[in-house]
């Protein structure tokens, strides 16, 4: 099924599971959300579990956060993760922090879904990947699903957890497809997935670029026999660490793919977390692969040269192992 099939699918199996599970967020009711993930639901549980919000992120968001310390298990929906900005001070001063601020008294089992990234010519302000944002603050869960299984067990997850989780979608990964179990069993949040493994190479990535990286590393595999291991990050916080320094110290090499900017991105925290527990086995730097540092432009050729793309992965991959000598003269060519 599609990725949005899976969301849409795990949203309504979780509302009739916990009578708790209510929805809220702008036109996700009557107009079935802007992307349709919440297609039909209103029509079958009422406005009273899918509710209509005014154009105020900040006022549904903290509502949301009020119905969550009393008990209930509120989805926000964001209608893209640029709008979050607006909610920024209830997301990051009381959301995240609530629990810890009152002793434990109070948890806020919360899910904030919100849909971000460029290459829909959408705009500087409505095109970004800002998960930085949220992954830099204890209290928070941040996740990012890759593909349609994974979207449904990571929103199971999700909606079952008593912490606040920000639930990451990528517009470019709604229409992908791929196998879903039937099975309602959830993900553990912050443990990374191994996609592919290799020998060569340990490649890294979440949310589209771990399934772009997949993709390079199965080309690659093929016609040039380069074997890498692919990660899938799955969740920025909290971050498996000890899933990626296990690869690269096995692989000695690694590629790190992000839709961000490259300037503090999660990246760079990948590369540090490699350099503290891997510099020993690195035969090569970490290399980077990112989005260019610019506010990204709607003209879709300059949109898409911004942009981190397979054939800026594969170059990546190449050189680095070409720099220590493990790229084969047949394959370089």
């Amino acid at each position: 099924m599609t990725y949005r099939q899976a969301l849409r699918d795990t949203l309504r199996s979780e509302m009739l599971r916990d009578e708790n599970v209510f929805l809220i967020g702008e036109e996700i009711g009557i107009f079935e959300g802007s992307y349709k993930i919440t297609a039909g639901l209103l029509a079958e549980f009422g406005e009273q579990r899918v509710r209509d919000t005014p154009i105020s992120e900040e006022g549904f968001t903290g509502a949301a956060i009020g119905a969550a310390m009393l008990g209930l298990r509120p989805v926000v929906e964001l209608m893209t993760i640029n709008f979050s900005l607006l909610a920024l001070d209830q997301i990051v001063n009381h959301a995240a922090k609530i629990h810890g601020m009152f002793g434990g008294q109070c948890r806020v089992p919360l899910v904030i879904r919100t849909p971000g990234g460029g290459g829909q010519q959408l705009g500087a302000t409505h095109s970004q990947n800002i998960e930085l944002y949220y992954a830099f603050v204890p209290g928070l869960k941040v996740v990012a699903p890759s593909n349609p299984a994974d979207a449904k067990a990571l929103l199971l997850a999700a909606i079952r957890d008593d912490d606040p989780v920000l639930f990451l979608e990528n517009l470019a990964l709604y229409n992908t497809r791929g196998e879903v179990p039937d099975h309602d069993e959830p993900a553990e949040i912050g443990r990374a997935a191994i996609t592919r493994p290799g020998t060569d190479i340990t490649v890294i990535g979440y949310s589209r670029m771990a399934a772009v990286g997949l993709q390079v590393a199965e080309e690659l595999a093929r016609t040039e026999g380069i074997d890498c291991e692919v990660i899938d990050l799955r969740s920025l916080r909290p971050l498996d660490r000890p899933t990626v320094v296990e690869s690269v110290r096995r692989t000695h090499a690694a590629v790190v793919l992000e839709d961000d900017w490259l300037t503090y991105g999660i990246g760079a925290e990948i590369a540090a977390t490699i350099s503290d527990g891997a510099f020993d086995q690195l035969d090569a730097p970490v290399r980077r692969v990112a989005m260019a540092e610019v506010p990204l432009p709607y003209a879709k050729s300059l949109e898409t040269a911004a942009l981190p793309s397979a054939d800026d992965a594969a170059t990546a991959i190449r050189e680095t192992l070409s720099a220590v000598g493990r790229l084969r003269r047949e394959e370089a060519r």
